[in-house]
């Protein structure tokens, strides 16, 4: 019997990975990334100041400048931040109803990863690191673990 070396072959070929540190991709997905932002800070009732530490810790000005004129060029931490983000919006409203997955985040939460602090709280505090695991987990719990 034959061993074949790699991965057996399929009709279902995978997404590509995006390159975030081209320019050119970034210019294509800032404008949606953004919009999609400011619309799931909205559903998820999230103040501004908590939006500005989600997206890395922005400033006054250049928030306000991205809420108004939302066709800029994000930096490849935005981009990946709101990419979570989106992530555990669309995760959140596989697995709820609208009301509550829209106030999921703000809910305190006794899973071991927020250990009784919401969802949001443990993002804001945790960062990046902490957006990948809510997103791992919510994307766990659409598959059924």
């Amino acid at each position: 019997m034959a061993v074949h070396a790699g991965y057996p072959t399929t009709r279902y070929e995978p997404s590509p990975l995006i390159d975030l540190t081209s320019k050119a991709e970034r210019e294509r997905l800032s404008p949606s990334a953004v919009r999609a932002f400011f619309n799931l800070v909205a559903r998820w009732s999230i103040r501004d100041e908590d939006a500005k530490v989600l997206l890395g810790g922005i400033s006054n000005g250049p928030y306000y400048e991205l809420k108004k004129d939302p066709d800029r060029v994000l930096d490849t931490d935005r981009l990946l931040r709101i990419s979570y983000l989106i992530g555990i919006f669309k995760a959140l409203n596989i697995l709820y109803s609208r009301k509550l997955a829209d106030a999921w985040v703000r809910l305190p939460n006794s899973n071991r990863i927020f250990g009784g602090q919401t969802p949001l709280a443990c993002m804001l505090k945790g960062g990046l690191p902490a957006m990948q695991a809510v997103r791992r987990l919510l994307d766990a719990r659409r598959g059924g673990l």
